[in-house]
């Protein structure tokens, strides 16, 4: 069964077409790119996947059921940053699984798992005011497969970094989707 399917898929946003007719289909596991131009609907068409956003007109499925809004199924890394200044680290990370009904030991334990994964342990009680963007990302990336989503979404994760932190965060991402057995879409 397909992971992700999008049939005839069009969003419009007033008199502007930001997709036209997209059909594709990612299979389990697979690591799928948009690549395009800004202003192409690379981020749009993640959105709409996400269920952040609806289609004008066409149909999009993931794993077999209509995609009527954001799930649990279908975890997304943004462009900006998206941690709670508020809150710790590890409580960034926990925050999504305390949503979804984790228990809390669960959730330790799989945050302690993910803050490793991302090389951030020893940053768990640090806030993110004291980290660096590069940091910042790597504790997205850690909450949102934290959540265990089987579809992760990874919308320019990296485009506000430096050449050598972009380096370095491609390559730990691609272990932690070989070692999480994933199907992304970039």
């Amino acid at each position: 069964m397909a992971s992700v399917t999008l049939e005839g898929v069009t969003k419009r946003f007033g008199e502007v077409v930001a997709v036209s007719n997209v059909n594709i289909e990612v299979e389990d596991r697979e690591f799928l790119v948009l690549v395009g131009p800004s202003g192409c609907g690379k981020s749009t068409t993640l959105r709409l996947i996400a269920g952040l956003e609806y289609p004008s007109r066409g149909h999009i499925t993931s794993y077999g059921q209509s995609i009527l809004g954001p799930g649990p199924d279908r975890g997304m890394v943004f462009q900006a940053y998206t941690s709670y200044p508020w809150l710790t680290v590890s409580a960034n990370v926990e925050h999504g699984m305390q949503i979804q009904g984790v228990r809390k030991e669960e959730r330790k334990e799989r945050t302690e798992h993910f803050l490793k994964l991302v090389h951030l342990s020893k940053f768990a009680k640090a806030y993110p005011s004291e980290l660096s963007g590069g940091m910042k990302q790597r504790v997205a990336i850690a909450r949102t497969l934290a959540q265990s989503p089987q579809l992760l979404l990874l919308d320019e994760p990296f485009g506000a970094l430096d050449a050598q932190v972009t380096w370095e965060m491609e390559e730990m991402v691609i272990e932690i989707i070989e070692s999480e057995s994933k199907t992304v879409i970039l």
